[in-house]
């Protein structure tokens, strides 16, 4: 289908709104996780870390979509591990867990984001206990290169999630790199002011951290052949955003939680 007929068609563009709704969805994980890192900088580097980021997502996005065969063959199992369990019902006792290197890439990067969401739980929580490392972790924090790697292995978690899904709702290549460009567009615009609100906010912070270690579990369960719709995730997240936007609400206006306490 050429250009000017994918313009004149009105399912083409459905397609496209949907897909951009979807991957500005789908972004968000990878939003919250660039705001965290950035912050962690020197406030002169924030802004060109966020900026470095997303333009990665980009260009790893536009790359991957114009190899989908590649792409596409990431989901072909690899290699298998046998599973033993007690004979159920039928009387089959092993169950062959296959993996593809879309399954293995994804439990990497949920390793990745328990790991980096749990130790920077722990900063937050117990900073006496970390205080013997934290010059060397403000070196790594403050690092711009350190924190361009870590973003960047995470956008290569997110954009192939974010690929392998449009690949399922469309076959025009051009609604598929529309959406994405239009989509990392509006992260690039969101990503000053959310990195500045979760910055002013440190209850966020921990909210942040919260989220990003609920998707880590859950790109590991999905490594692993167990698929959680992500509407359940989005709500979870939704509902405790909304509970966290009551308890700013409380303490600013001095109400049940005014105090610095958090409403219960």
């Amino acid at each position: 289908m050429d250009i000017m007929a994918l313009v004149t068609d009105p399912a083409a563009w459905a397609a496209l709104l949907t897909l951009i709704v979807m991957e500005v969805v789908l972004g968000i994980d990878n939003l919250v996780f660039v705001s965290i890192l950035s912050n962690k900088l020197p406030e002169a580097q924030r802004a060109k870390a966020r900026r470095i980021g997303i333009s990665l997502a980009l260009i790893l996005r536009l790359g991957l979509l114009s190899t989908l065969a590649f792409i596409v063959g990431l989901t072909q199992p690899v290699f298998t591990l046998p599973w033993t369990l007690p004979p159920g019902p039928h009387g089959e006792p092993v169950i062959d867990l296959a993996f593809s290197w879309r399954d293995l890439i994804l439990i990497a990067g949920g390793l990745f984001l328990v790991w980096k969401a749990t130790t920077e739980i722990h900063e937050k929580v117990d900073p006496a206990d970390t205080e013997g490392l934290m010059n060397t972790k403000a070196k790594v924090a403050g690092n711009l290169g350190s924190a361009i790697v870590q973003i960047l292995l995470l956008d290569i978690v997110f954009s192939i999630d974010s690929i392998l899904t449009a690949v399922g709702m469309t076959d025009q290549l051009a609604i598929m790199m529309t959406a994405v460009v239009v989509a990392v567009g509006l992260m690039l615009l969101a990503a000053n002011p959310l990195a500045d609100f979760i910055h002013k906010n440190p209850t966020v912070v921990m909210l942040a951290l919260g989220f990003l270690l609920m998707i880590g579990a859950v790109l590991i369960a999905d490594g692993f052949g167990v698929h959680v719709p992500k509407g359940y995730i989005y709500a979870a997240m939704a509902f405790a955003g909304g509970v966290e936007a009551l308890n700013m609400m409380a303490r600013r206006k001095g109400g049940p939680g005014g105090d610095g306490h958090t409403l219960h």
